[in-house]
């Protein structure tokens, strides 16, 4: 969990019981392992591996993870607010990653704008995006292991077993160029709706 959430938390007082009683639900589930992933714990780490690839997360030791041959517990170690809050994060956490190892996750970006360019290229060490965005020099994005990525016509598509990452280094690349109101020019996820505003008019 990141520092964002724990505050979270922490700040939301006796306000969200609601949402602290629905994820005691989401954790109190068993959680089926699909046919084809293997689930595997080495202290607080946990491994999935599947036809796709294999990820491993570091859970926090206030859930107690318990994995047999098809199903795994979760259970919170202490009955306070905050470990019944990772307690529905945990059980997500462990879904999106068997979900991940079979059917990887996919983010699409499309790069609109006279000029703008964007490709992949190898770089030292591994690939990276070369974008032209407007500025005077080119902008440089190394691909980070785990994501498979591809511009065809400044239509890009990240692709990755870990939700978690595809979804923030899709963040990361839009926050590049982001959309602008008046035109749309910027980078914009598919499917995302500009909300236009309306040039000045010349008298």
């Amino acid at each position: 969990m990141s520092k964002s959430e724990v505050k979270h938390y922490l700040k939301s007082g006796d306000t969200n019981k609601n949402t602290n009683n629905s994820m005691s639900r989401i954790g109190k589930q068993e959680i089926l392992i699909p046919t084809g992933v293997k689930v595997t714990q080495s202290g607080n780490i946990v491994t999935v591996v599947g036809p796709k690839g294999t990820l491993s997360k570091n859970f926090r030791d206030d859930i107690a993870v318990t994995i047999s041959d098809k199903v795994i517990n979760l259970n919170t170690k202490r009955n306070d607010k905050f470990s019944k809050s990772l307690w529905g994060t945990y059980a997500s956490h462990v879904k999106n990653m068997m979900s991940g190892v079979q059917n990887p996750y996919q983010k699409k970006l499309i790069l609109e704008g006279i000029g703008f360019k964007s490709e992949v290229k190898a770089g030292g060490g591994g690939k990276e995006f070369s974008f032209a965005l407007g500025f005077s020099h080119p902008v440089i994005v190394k691909i980070p292991e785990g994501i498979t990525a591809t511009a065809a016509k400044n239509n890009l598509t990240i692709t990755g077993v870990d939700k978690e990452l595809v979804g923030s280094f899709t963040a990361s690349l839009r926050a590049l160029k982001k959309p602008e109101p008046y035109k749309g020019k910027g980078m914009r996820y598919e499917g995302e709706i500009i909300r236009r505003k309306q040039g000045k008019k010349t008298v």
